[in-house]
């Protein structure tokens, strides 16, 4: 198995811009940015958060099991998964799209408080990845976490390509115009508690789904993500290769300490 090469950089956000009223969307700057020119956007990697008050980034390193080694508590950032949105080269910037959750979680945090010089850490594999297969038809469901892969795919879509795009977030304010050349049938959900329960998995059960190549992108909470593998390989006997189903987060249980839960899931049913 070929070794992946990552990269880490320390970069200072230059602007941000609220996208909808829970969406906002951060520039940040760093000369190192061109290390990640190869990077697929859409990828998930990963930022290192740092603790309120402390504009340093301490990365923690990964050991031989590859599990964190993270620096003394006070000055330990929170890891957290994310997709970038794309890099400009000329300016040497990063763009992420971030959900603002309104809790009290680190990421949520740091965009709300952040401003011009505020520093994040990003870690980011180094070339490129397939990011779907090729498919006559589109499955892409997901909540808020999971628009930026979502616009990353559908602006890569052929015009030949047909689908349907569920997303789940917190009201009507919080639709977007997702551009694509596709021929894509959108079902946006409202739901102000996500914790709590979602829609996700009984309007993916809703639609029909067409007797041609096909290819799913499911990334929401953890419990939807899992019933709704579960029904598209068991019911309709989807293979591995025609569906990526993977959970950002559990409800009531911070990323790092739901990831172990998350993968093996995942795992279970490859």
């Amino acid at each position: 198995m070929a070794k992946i090469s990552t990269g880490q950089i320390v970069a200072e956000v230059t602007r941000k811009e609220y996208i909808t009223d829970h969406f906002i969307r951060v520039y940040l700057y760093s000369p190192e940015v061109y290390l990640f020119q190869n990077t697929m956007v859409g990828d998930n990697n990963k930022i290192a958060v740092p603790p309120a008050g402390l504009n340093e980034v301490h990365f923690p390193t990964l050991d031989e099991n590859h599990q964190w080694v993270y620096p003394p508590k006070e000055v330990a950032p929170a890891i957290r998964t994310y997709t970038h949105r794309g890099i400009d080269l000329e300016k040497n910037e990063l763009i992420i799209d971030f959900v603002d959750h309104g809790d009290g979680g680190p990421a949520s945090r740091w965009i709300r408080e952040a401003e011009a010089g505020s520093k994040l850490g990003v870690m980011m594999r180094m070339e490129g990845k397939e990011l779907y297969p090729a498919a006559d038809w589109y499955l892409l469901a997901g909540d808020a976490t999971a628009i930026p892969v979502i616009s990353a795919i559908l602006e890569t879509l052929p015009e030949t390509a047909k689908g349907t795009c569920i997303i789940e977030v917190h009201g009507k304010e919080d639709e977007q115009l997702l551009e694509t050349k596709a021929q894509i049938d959108f079902k946006w959900l409202h739901n102000a508690q996500p914790q709590i329960s979602s829609e996700i998995t009984h309007a993916v059960k809703s639609i029909e789904i067409p007797e041609t190549s096909k290819f799913g992108y499911v990334a929401c909470e953890f419990s939807s993500v899992k019933e709704i593998r579960t029904y598209l390989r068991k019911e309709k006997n989807w293979t591995s290769q025609e569906l990526y189903a993977y959970s950002y987060w559990k409800a009531g249980v911070a990323e790092n300490e739901s990831q172990a839960d998350r993968h093996k899931e995942k795992e279970s049913m490859e």
